[in-house]
């Protein structure tokens, strides 16, 4: 290969040339005035000596060109060579960085195909263009549910409609999840992301949740429309999966690209939520901290933007009315104050609605109640008398209930699928499925949820503090299992802890306490993971523990941990013997504190008055 050097002194050369042709044409025209001078004398002559001039110089002419044609040559080869050099470089040291980010994954063909476009090797583009991958997959089921939808209504298939059209409402859950994940990413520098990491995976494993949500609401065992999503959804739930393994080894990526992260101090777990020194999630700001503790007394310091009042003593009737008028381009807190009542509607709050507080008079006072169930064709996650979607949630002093009853099945009286929600002296009460954490962030203290079936589940990072957890007397023929947490894939940063809670038997149970038999949950899917500690367990707890999901291995995935329960239900000797059913100790336990397990919630709940406890309830 040439030198840049070299190449320089033949250009050099080359116009020596140039410029020595010229004055040879110079000298050549003042020969051609002496031979106009002499023409007639030595015509034949010169004329022979002007066509060997001529000669030389279409001769040394076309020299020249062939020299600066080399040039040219020279240089473009250099300059050719030298770009090939580099491409090849830059596609090796991006396949390398690739490599190095799918090397963790599950499903690492599928990581590789999907970063195959990617020429960055900066490890924060990789990593954005990792979280990214399931996009375009979750369009094209998106998509397969519209083309479904037409055939359904070809079929007159309604119920295989209705789930379809839910699915697009999932998916697009989804995609907002995908999108939040990869704004946190672009707003923060490469070498901090780590402090963000578990924050990250738990909207990454949001959309695994509304993908399982999507595929629960067809019925029966052979419907094809199902089955035709289910295969649409391969893809899309092995590149979450991926973006998964990625964030929870992102630190580890980085050091073998020679990039040294400022990593938080090691802990022996996943941080699921965290809490700062006041005992109370970090999300919550200042000035929340302040108007929970004003909402503590009636007649507090709060200035609701809405009140609401059945009697008409209120701007608003209805608590939808009030959530009708929050402002377009609100800046803090929307503030709905709601008055003593019954208030029997179907409430939502929509993902624009964010950073909402509602508080009433208390939690048996002020009453939102329905009574949709899936028995009368609702599917599970649409049966919630109220809902929550926007992030930012608040409760506190309110009741929440379904009162479909044991008959209705699947009847949820509150859902929350929000990231940073928090529920503070609340009562939830229904049958089946009462509470619905079903995705993200949620924290719940002092409240009083009851119900018979399944009546805690889903598959958000939640933990329930300090409250009471009734079990009611369910159907004939009918158990009570109190937890059914959801997680459907080991990778995915999500999980239930129920901490310092009083589980005890209804009135109505408590004469056949022994006689119907109550369990601490059971494995709704495959990965389910919950932690009982500290908390106190009545007789009547089934001395297994758990029962298993009918139809499924789930028990040999699922993972339930105990540490440090007391009363006679919580003795453990016979529990059942599942691979991942165990009691833990101290050590393992503090992983499973509020200190260590609510991340992100510095900010949320800073000054706050409320009580609450940042790690063990008892000194042992």
């Amino acid at each position: 290969m040439q030198s840049t050097s070299s190449t320089a002194k033949k250009l050099e050369r080359a116009t020596i040339s140039l410029l020595s042709l010229r004055r040879f044409e110079s000298q050549d025209l003042s020969r051609r005035g002496d031979l106009q001078k002499n023409k007639k004398k030595i015509k034949t002559k010169n004329l022979k000596k002007k066509m060997v001039l001529l000669g030389k110089v279409v001769v040394t002419g076309v020299s020249l060109l062939l020299v600066v044609g080399v040039v040219v040559g020279v240089i473009a080869a250099v300059n050719n060579s030298s770009g090939n050099k580099e491409s090849t470089e830059t596609v090796s040291a991006s396949r390398k960085a690739v490599s190095q980010f799918c090397t963790t994954t599950d499903f690492k063909d599928a990581c590789i195909n999907s970063l195959n476009s990617t020429t960055s090797t900066d490890p924060k583009e990789l990593l954005k263009a990792v979280i990214l991958a399931p996009q375009d997959s979750i369009k094209k089921l998106f998509n397969l549910s519209d083309s479904l939808i037409v055939e359904a209504n070809k079929s007159n298939d309604n119920s295989s409609k209705v789930a379809l059209e839910e699915c697009k409402e999932l998916l697009d859950y989804a995609e907002d999840a995908l999108q939040t994940t990869l704004s946190a990413v672009g707003d923060s520098e490469l070498l901090t992301l780590q402090d963000r990491v578990n924050e990250l995976s738990i909207w990454v494993s949001a959309v695994i949740s509304f993908q399982s949500t999507c595929l629960e609401n067809f019925k029966g065992e052979n419907n094809t429309f199902k089955t035709a999503i289910q295969d649409g959804m391969i893809e899309s739930r092995h590149l979450t999966s991926n973006a998964l393994a990625v964030l929870s080894e992102l630190s580890n990526i980085l050091k073998s690209l020679g990039l040294q992260i400022n990593a938080p101090a090691p802990t022996n777990s996943r941080r699921l939520l965290q809490v700062d020194e006041d005992g109370l999630p970090t999300w919550f700001s200042a000035s929340d901290r302040k108007l929970l503790a004003a909402a503590r007394k009636k007649g507090g310091h709060l200035r609701p933007n809405a009140v609401v009042a059945k009697d008409g003593s209120g701007q608003f009737k209805t608590i939808q009315a009030a959530l009708d008028a929050y402002p377009e381009k609100l800046q803090g807190r929307y503030i709905i104050y709601v008055k003593a009542g019954v208030y029997d509607e179907y409430i939502t709050v929509t993902k624009k609605q964010v950073n909402v507080f509602i508080y009433g008079d208390g939690k048996t006072k002020t009453i939102v109640t329905g009574s949709k169930s899936n028995t009368k064709g609702y599917n599970t996650w649409k049966t919630a008398s109220f809902s929550v979607v926007g992030t930012g949630f608040i409760a506190k002093n309110m009741g929440f209930a379904n009162t479909a009853g044991p008959d209705g099945h699947q009847a949820v009286a509150l859902r929350i699928q929000g990231d940073m929600a928090a529920v503070f002296n609340c009562r939830i009460d229904g049958y089946q499925d009462t509470l619905y954490t079903q995705a993200f962030r949620q924290f719940y203290r002092n409240c009083i949820i009851s119900g018979t079936v399944d009546f805690i589940f889903g598959d958000g990072t939640a933990i329930i503090q300090s409250s009471m957890i009734i079990v009611r007397r369910p159907n004939e023929n009918q158990q009570n299992t109190i937890t059914a947490q959801g997680r459907d894939m080991d990778r995915e940063f999500s999980g239930l802890i129920i901490q310092g809670c009083t589980i005890v038997p209804d009135k109505a149970l408590w004469y056949d306490r022994f006689k119907i038999k109550t369990y601490l949950g059971r494995p709704w899917r495959a990965q389910a993971f919950t932690v009982f500690m500290e908390s106190t367990f009545g007789d009547f707890i089934q001395p297994d523990g758990y029962m298993p999901w009918a139809g499924t291995n789930n028990m040999d995935t699922c993972k339930y941990y105990e540490y440090n329960n007391r009363g006679p239900g919580a003795v453990t000797k016979k529990r059942v013997k599942w691979p991942n059913v165990k009691v833990i100790g101290k050590r393992e336990a503090a992983k499973y504190t509020v200190a260590v397990l609510l991340k992100g919630f510095d900010k949320y709940l800073r000054h706050s008055r409320i009580p609450f406890t940042s790690w063990f309830v008892h000194s042992r």
